[in-house]
């Protein structure tokens, strides 16, 4: 981060910085944002500052989703464009509803669904704090673009796309027999360029890709974005293996390790009833939901065991909610239990919504098998 762009901000513009990545765990090469809030130009030397984040429309949302829609509703408030890069080809390549491009059409449709009602269905379109959802094969459907991919592609050795196969939930031996997964981080390169964004978002699991195209843009002397990155939440099972690998991260692909946000209060308690937690252990994914989704939102934890085994208690704030579950002052099973009437309350609008509209999710129970 250059403290120096930002220091020579008026307080106003600081303020707006802090409110803008807030909710980030971690934002690198700030300057270009802070430069353009100093008066220089935006990527598209339009009044708007642009931001994206690009998604393969690959199944059911699970709670992430609602951190990086933390983040958005914060950038759409201070008047940025947000585009959410519905990812169709890049999920084609990843091998998604097995390249079945009619299903992943579909799913690219619900996950459009998802986003207006956690962000509380903003107004749309190119303007100041709008958003736009765009598709990738239309963003693709130029020649300009093709020669972004082949720019980007340029001078990269195997081994340094390999090093990015991460962002695709892959190993680096995973694609050895599937050249179409080496030309991934050069296609999420140019979603960037060609879509001349200013502030590239994405899970912390998404940092190489972003690194990836920063070097692109050293090479070819072009803008280069800020990126903003939101922290990952760990499955319910807990971590394993290397941290910075992310095989640990919830994901939809294993439904009983995710919490989804379809999934009804039973279906909270049962899933959290099983999730790794234990005396003396910070590392949960139970304290993770508890700061990234229960506190920014309800503003308290409220625990609430039977009554031969302790009195209610509200806790405000994640440091002292951890530490009372670690030293045992609350029992691990009143925690998961407090966490998921949390989950319960702030899921409902989204059940209601659905409910009332249950057409995407009717097709989307269809083509995953799922209910």
């Amino acid at each position: 981060m250059n403290h120096d762009s930002v220091e020579s901000l008026d307080s106003e513009s600081k303020q707006k910085l802090d409110r803008m990545f807030s909710s980030c765990e971690e934002v690198v090469g700030i300057e270009h944002v802070s430069n353009i809030l100093s008066g220089s130009s935006t990527h598209s030397g339009s009044d708007n500052i642009n931001a994206y984040i690009g998604l393969e429309p690959s199944g059911k949302a699970h709670l992430g989703w609602l951190v990086l829609a933390e983040t958005m509703k914060n950038l759409l408030n201070e008047g940025v464009n947000v585009t959410v890069l519905l990812a169709d080809w890049h999920a084609w390549v990843n091998d998604k509803f097995e390249r079945d491009m009619e299903k992943i059409s579909l799913a690219a449709d619900y996950m459009s669904e998802v986003f207006r009602v956690l962000l509380d269905h903003p107004k749309e379109g190119k303007g100041s704090g709008q958003i736009q959802f765009i598709r990738a094969s239309v963003v693709m459907d130029n020649g300009k673009y093709w020669e972004r991919v082949l720019r980007c592609s340029k001078n990269m050795s195997l081994s340094r796309v390999r090093r990015t196969f991460g962002i695709m939930g892959r190993d680096e031996d995973s694609s050895e027999h599937d050249l179409s997964a080496f030309f991934y981080p050069a296609l999420q390169s140019a979603d960037v360029f060609e879509l001349e964004i200013d502030i590239a978002l994405g899970g912390m699991d998404q940092r190489k890709a972003h690194m990836y195209m920063r070097e692109v843009a050293d090479r070819n002397n072009w803008v280069k974005a800020t990126c903003i990155h939101t922290p990952m939440l760990s499955g319910l099972k807990g971590a394993s293996g290397r941290m910075d690998s992310f095989d640990h991260k919830m994901s939809k692909s294993d439904p009983n390790n995710a919490i989804l946000i379809h999934d009804d209060s039973k279906k909270l308690q049962k899933k959290l009833r099983k999730a790794f937690l234990e005396i003396g252990n910070p590392s949960s994914a139970i304290f993770e939901i508890a700061e990234f989704i229960i506190l920014p939102r309800l503003g308290e934890i409220i625990v609430s065991p039977k009554p031969e085994f302790g009195k209610p208690s509200t806790w405000d704030d994640i440091e002292s909610f951890t530490e009372a579950v670690s030293n045992g002052t609350i029992h691990p099973f009143d925690a998961k239990m407090a966490i998921a009437s949390g989950l319960s309350k702030i899921l409902s609008p989204i059940h209601d919504y659905f409910r009332l509209n249950p057409t995407l999710i009717e097709s989307i129970n269809e083509i995953t098998g799922e209910t």
